[in-house]
This record gives C-alpha cells, structure tokens and sequence, in this order.
C-alpha cells in the first residue's frame, strides 16, 4: 500500500462537489483522512472563490491508475477540460504526493505537485499530514507551512455539509 496525499478543489456548488468528492473517495479507499475545507480566492483568473481541502488515502492502485481514477471522478461531477488551464471548476482532484516518488518530465502528471507552493495546497496538507515528509526537500509539511509567507494568516473554514 502507498500513501497518496491530495488536493480537492471546487468554484462550483463547491460543498456540494467536494463533500461527494469525499464520500466517493471513502467508499472506494476506505478509512481516510480529510482537512478542513479553506475558502480562496481564484488563482489565474477571475472567478468565484474556490473551496480547498486535501485527503490521505492508502492505495495498492499504481499512480497512473490512481490519477485516471481521479480523472473519472472529477468528470463524473462535470469537470469541463475545454477551456483555458485556469478557469471554473466543479471538481479538481489532485495526486500532490505519492509515497516518496518523483516524477518529472514530460506530461501532466508531477510529482510532488508544484501547486504545493500555494497556501491552499500547502495547508490543508500540513493539518493532516503535518509529519509527511517532501521528497524533495526532506522537510516535513509541517515545516513548509510554517516556512510559508501565509503562515499565521486566518483562513475562512467552510463546512461541507
């Protein structure tokens, strides 16, 4: 089995998304652990505000397997891939880590995610997986939070159901 952090994100009937997200991330992995969900602004473009949590699951599904599953997920609730990179949203489910793999290159899929550089990956990580430790850098999320320049700003908790 390997531990796979992720990032969920919604602008769309986001705690209606979301809190689906997570039912279906239940009944398919079992007992997980889930963050509290942030309401953010939009990043890249205007829009409404989203709603950000992560999970922890344990898998035996390899990554690509793991992410296609995800994929299917997310079109499942209407994620629309057409239009621009940052744009709405009803469903984005990121794998941000997989156990202590690094992938990089070519194609959409990296590993440790570089969105982790944005408080609303970061922080919803950090409250569920403070002890996790980046591949990268060898800091735990614990440490990178508290490193981060939002560190010790307030974040609106939005319950999801």
């Amino acid at each position: 089995m390997t531990t796979a952090l992720l990032s969920l994100g919604s602008n769309l009937q986001p705690q209606q998304h979301l809190h689906a997200a997570v039912e279906a991330l239940r009944a398919r992995f079992g007992d997980i652990l889930v963050s509290p969900a942030y309401r953010t602004a939009a990043v890249g473009f205007d829009g409404p505000a989203f709603l950000n949590n992560a999970v922890v699951i344990e898998t035996d599904l390899p990554l690509d397997a793991l992410d296609a599953w995800l994929h299917a997920l997310e079109d499942a609730h209407g994620r629309d891939r057409s239009g621009p990179r940052f744009s709405d949203r009803t469903l984005d489910i990121d794998v941000v880590f997989y156990g202590d793999l690094i992938v990089e290159g070519p194609g959409h899929l990296r590993i440790p995610r570089p969105e982790l550089k944005h408080a609303f990956v970061l922080k919803p990580l950090a409250d569920i997986a403070p002890d996790f430790r980046d591949p990268v850098s060898g800091l735990t999320l614990d440490a990178l939070w508290r490193a981060h320049r939002q560190h010790g700003e307030a974040f609106e908790v939005v319950e999801l159901r």
